[in-house]
């Protein structure tokens, strides 16, 4: 169970409160020769103080954290959907498993396919247990939680253990992993779930949460 103390607030056109002590670290994709994306790594830890203010707007000269550039003329108005995942996923149906898809979660990290072929794909080859695990561990390191699985058809989704922390990717989201509560400027909570991905490019389309739009921007951490 997460700790109920730790949690994200977004401010009306401004940035994350983080209250709770949660760690913050670096995590960077290991990719292959070819640029796959394979594993995480964890880096750094920047803070775990007990609150800190995170750049929500990209503008700041001191980011990951807020310098109160948004100020400025940023709109920050969220539009991302608070309903649960389930109501909105579909499924791909294999041999033990079942592959299930959020596409509004997705920030095209990279992690559901390679060169040769993708989840999708392998799930009408799920009954190769050495296929249907290879689904699994990608799909496990799927940071939006857009991708998910079940091991019976209407089981409940396994989830890999992740600790709670916020993880900066490299000039990209806000992984929060872990079950930490979210919640609008509005005060409506989002749905909690053990894998989120916030915006921190200023530019998504479903605020707060990221929609892949800072590879389009060329957005820069530095």
């Amino acid at each position: 169970m997460a700790d109920e103390t730790r949690k994200i607030t977004v401010r009306p056109n401004g940035p994350y409160i983080v209250e709770g002590g949660i760690p913050l670290v670096r995590q960077t994709p290991v990719v292959s020769e070819h640029g796959e994306p394979l594993i995480w790594r964890k880096g750094e830890m920047l803070t775990s103080d007990e609150r800190y203010v995170l750049c929500r707007c990209g503008l700041s000269a001191n980011k990951p954290f807020c310098d109160g550039t948004h100020r400025e003329g940023f709109d920050g108005t969220e539009t991302a959907d608070t309903g649960s995942s389930a109501s909105r996923e579909s499924n791909y149906p294999g041999t033990h498993m079942t592959l299930k898809n959020d596409t509004s979660l997705c920030i095209h990290s990279g992690f559901c396919g390679n060169r040769i072929t993708n989840v999708w794909q392998m799930t009408q080859e799920s009954d190769n247990p050495q296929v249907r695990a290879q689904i699994m561990s990608m799909v496990d390191r799927c940071p939006s939680g857009a991708l998910s699985y079940t091991i019976e058809p209407e089981g409940e989704r396994i989830e890999p253990n992740l600790p709670e922390e916020i993880a900066l990717t490299p000039d990209g989201a806000l992984w929060v992993t872990g079950g930490i509560s979210v919640e609008r400027a509005d005060g409506q909570p989002f749905e909690i779930r053990n894998r989120v991905t916030l915006c921190r490019c200023g530019a998504s389309k479903n605020k707060p949460l990221c929609d892949g739009t800072h590879k389009d921007i060329g957005f820069q951490e530095g």
